[in-house]
């Protein structure tokens, strides 16, 4: 079985995978910038063997982490607890992406993992919007190259500072409102924070698209969403109607089979 770990600036994802590309099964949790290696394998722990899996039959471990100060503890958990050294997520490994990118080590490890997975699965050209702690957006051209993308503050630290800054406004609840004008403070922030992120990422997409149709006028993507708060928008845009909550684990799957293969 492969355990795929995915760490992000807020949450970290597990998933595990058993003698396929489908995934079996996934579980959230805070991510864990304190804890020591025994502390994040007894979540990990947990999480399996409540789901009935067995630990003891993890073999290999794969990880994306954008946190890099996270990585000793993580090395140090797999050695004791799986006896695995863990895959990487880095550029360079193999990914068959080229990437036409300036800096591309400053790429993080989620974004390749899920530009990989957007051109094999869903194929190209592609746009990826990634919700998470910020709200990233990688584009893949009609040839199959990473281009690079866009990054913006994310939904829930964006509206952290509204709240910390703005003193006469509390902590709503991200449910969309039944209507756009707020006939109340709380329904006026719900209609700010989500139709705000959602103009912006819609923007966002229309600017790349217009973008890249001056040099190609076939560009046509496929727009695949992803990151924990992806479900937020769900049915509610005209472009982001693929909606892939485990992309990123998926991604790593690809990335760990084409290096193993090749390896």
């Amino acid at each position: 079985m492969l355990l795929a770990i995915d760490i992000g600036n807020t949450q970290t994802v597990i998933g595990l995978f058993i003698n396929s590309d489908k995934l079996a099964r996934s579980w959230r949790m805070v991510t864990p910038r304190h804890e020591t290696a025994d502390e994040i394998a007894s979540n990990i722990y947990s999480f399996l063997k409540n789901s009935d899996f067995k630990p003891q039959d993890v073999k290999e471990v794969a990880v994306s982490c954008v946190v890099p100060t996270i990585l000793l503890e993580i090395n140090q958990m797999c050695d004791k607890y799986f006896k695995a050294e863990p895959f990487i997520i880095n550029t360079d490994i193999k990914t068959d992406l080229k990437i036409e990118y300036e800096y591309p080590k400053e790429i993080g490890a989620d974004r390749i993992a899920n530009s990989v997975a957007a051109k094999e699965l869903y194929g190209f050209p592609a746009i990826v919007v990634d919700f998470g702690t910020a709200t990233t957006f990688d584009v893949i051209s009609s040839s199959g190259s990473y281009l690079g993308g866009v990054i913006a503050p994310g939904i829930e630290i964006s509206s952290e500072a509204l709240f910390k800054y703005a003193a006469k406004l509390s902590k709503v609840d991200l449910s969309w409102p039944d209507k756009v004008i707020g006939k109340n403070t709380y329904d006026g922030i719900r209609s700010g924070i989500l139709y705000g992120f959602l103009g912006q990422a819609e923007f966002v997409i229309e600017k790349i698209i217009g973008e890249m149709q001056q040099s190609d006028k076939d560009f046509k993507p496929k727009i695949i969403v992803t990151g924990g708060l992806a479900i937020i928008m769900k049915g509610k845009s005209r472009y982001m109607n693929l909606h892939d909550p485990d992309l990123t684990l998926k991604g790593l799957k690809l990335l760990f089979d084409k290096n193993k293969l090749s390896g």
